[in-house]
């Protein structure tokens, strides 16, 4: 699927949405971007959009506690979800951006691909793993994005990758479409983007 190139030509902020009925209209395909908390969630946006600060970035994680609707190239929402498991908010805040995040995959008949954002400097989380889970029990295609790559060496990069499929193949007979990414390089862009590019030409087709 990577024979054409996508690129990103329009990029706006749409609209925030703090129920899951609130979100645009479900006309175009949708990408939902998620991770735990200070994944690198809104830098890679603003890389896959080629802008500085599409998305905000902050050092303070659990800044997202909104859905946002991000249209790009009039023809595609990517959505930037609440990131989970950031351990500063209440319990209460906590298990309602799981509610939310829930609804929205549940819900959203357009979402297309959740890009499920994993920092590749760690260990294999339990919390990602059972998200990954769920998705997976519920059919919600998914694939992995391993991020910040450029803050490891290859060499220690491949033994963090090795270890993450091997953890993943307890639970599925193969390891989910993966991308490796770095924001600073822009490493994984454009195979990020024209995966979603193939996705859009699938989810077309099956209208």
């Amino acid at each position: 699927y990577f024979s054409s190139v996508m690129r990103v030509t329009t990029s706006e902020f749409t609209t925030s949405s703090a129920k899951v009925e609130q979100c645009p209209e479900t006309d175009k395909p949708e990408f939902a971007f998620i991770g735990r908390s200070n994944v690198g969630k809104s830098s890679l946006t603003n890389m896959l959009c080629d802008r500085k600060s599409l998305a905000k970035t902050s050092g303070a994680p659990g800044k997202t506690r909104l859905i946002n609707h991000f249209l790009l190239n009039d023809s595609w929402y990517l959505v930037d979800l609440p990131g989970f498991g950031y351990a500063k908010v209440s319990k209460k805040d906590r298990a309602s951006f799981m509610r939310l995040i829930y609804g929205y995959f549940e819900k959203r008949e357009n979402m297309v691909n959740a890009f499920v954002l994993v920092d590749c400097r760690v260990e294999p989380q339990k919390i990602d793993l059972d998200f990954m889970e769920w998705l997976g029990t519920r059919r919600i295609p998914f694939s992995i994005v391993f991020t910040k790559i450029d803050k490891l060496s290859s060499t220690e990069l491949k033994k963090n990758l090795a270890k993450y499929k091997k953890r993943l193949l307890e639970t599925w007979e193969e390891t989910p479409q993966f991308f490796l990414t770095s924001a600073t390089s822009k490493h994984g862009q454009q195979e990020v983007l024209n995966y979603v590019e193939y996705c859009m030409r699938v989810w077309e087709e099956s209208l």
